[in-house]
Parts: structure tokens; sequence; C-alpha cells
């Protein structure tokens, strides 16, 4: 952590590991909840597994293309910045929309580290809005999952509904997808959860009590 340093090759080793992991517990799909990942890895492992992968950029650019706009910010992780992922995707569907992206390579700790209320945090976000608002953007696109914790600074600079964070869009885009291919379950009871983690299942679990209540986590060799 965190994977935005990470090279291309470990990310690779990363995913697979994953991957096989849940090969043994016979998943049907794979959700790659991870901007860094579905920039980086995704077209190499894509045909690689018997279950299908949701990929978070290529699944939400379509969506944030169809956006009345000019220009398009994005602020994404070291990794996915280089890849010029979102621009990519984007442009595919929309070639008129100029896209902006900015890395923001401290973001992530300063999530993981639970510091979002300091004022390293404030600092931080106040330097890169400086920066991408030089290119007047309508609208921002948080392209890392940690981003959205610190849209309380962001969205002192430019209004709530300009913020784009695609989970909103990834999560309706998964569930339409399973209904179009009749993969939703039809048990209406809520379903269990597990979390399998490759190390130290209880900083896990007290750093996921900012977004999440984890009641089971299980530790895995890798």
């Amino acid at each position: 952590m965190p994977y935005g340093e990470k090279t291309k090759e470990q990310l690779i080793e990363y995913s697979n590991n994953a991957f096989r992991f849940f090969e043994t517990k016979g998943v049907k799909a794979v959700v790659m909840a991870c901007n860094t990942t579905s920039a980086t890895v995704y077209e190499d492992l894509k045909d690689k597994y018997n279950f299908k992968l949701y990929p978070l950029i290529q699944s939400v650019s379509k969506i944030i293309s169809e956006s009345d706009v000019n220009t398009i910010g994005v602020f994404a992780t070291p990794a996915t910045i280089n890849s010029h992922a979102y621009k990519n995707n984007i442009n595919k569907y929309n070639s008129k929309i100029n896209v902006i992206e900015i890395s923001c390579p401290k973001w992530v700790k300063i999530v993981e580290s639970n510091k979002v209320n300091s004022e390293e945090a404030k600092q931080s976000v106040k330097e890169k809005m400086q920066e991408i608002l030089k290119f007047n953007p309508q609208k921002i696109v948080l392209g890392c999952t940690h981003y959205p914790y610190l849209i309380k600074y962001i969205s002192k600079y430019l209004s709530p509904e300009n913020i784009i964070n695609p989970a909103d869009y990834y999560a309706d885009y998964i569930k339409k997808d399973f209904a179009k291919n009749q993969c939703l379950s039809e048990n209406k009871e809520k379903g269990s959860e597990i979390f399998y983690v490759s190390t130290a299942p209880d900083k896990f679990i007290e750093a996921a009590k900012m977004f999440y209540n984890v009641e089971k986590c299980i530790l895995i060799e890798q």
C-alpha cells in the first residue's frame, strides 16, 4: 500500500494471487473495485479466468462520457494517471471532451492513516484543486476509492453536484448487468459477507470502521 505507486508487474502479481484465490471459492464474478488495477492490469488478465471481471474505469467511462461538459478533470493515483485509462476510455466514447489528469500521490496515505481531518489533508487538497482549476473543468472525477473521504475539502472549490464518485455509477452498472444476464440472486434475504485479507486483519477491521462494520475477517497466506 498504496497500489498507485507499485509497478505493473507487482500489480499483476497481486491480482493473480487474488484471482486464483477467488477461483478456489467458485465465484461467478469479480468486481475490480480499484481504479489502479482496472487501469493497469485488466487488459492483461481479463481472459485468463473462468469468471466475469468488472473493471471499474472501463465500466463507468461510457456513463461519464455522456456528461454535457467540455472539460472533465480526473484526480487519481500515479499509476492510474500514467496509464491514461480515464482519458482513453472517456474519449473512446466522446472524443470532444477534454480530459485533464492530475496525480494525487499523498491522498491514499492520508485516508489510510485516518488523517482526513488534518491540516495536511486540507493543504494537499488545496494544492491539487488550484492545479486542476487552471483548466476550468466543469466536473471532476475522484478516480480512487479513497478520495471521496476528502470530499468536504474538494467541495469548497467545486459544487458537490459537479464531483463524480465513479462508485455510484459502478454499482448501478453491475446491478443492471447482473439483471440482464440473469445472475441476480433470487434470495431476497440479506446475504453473507466474508472479508479475506493478506495481512493484519485487526488493522483492516479498525480501518474499515470509517466506512463499514466488518464482522468477519479471515487472514489468508499468499
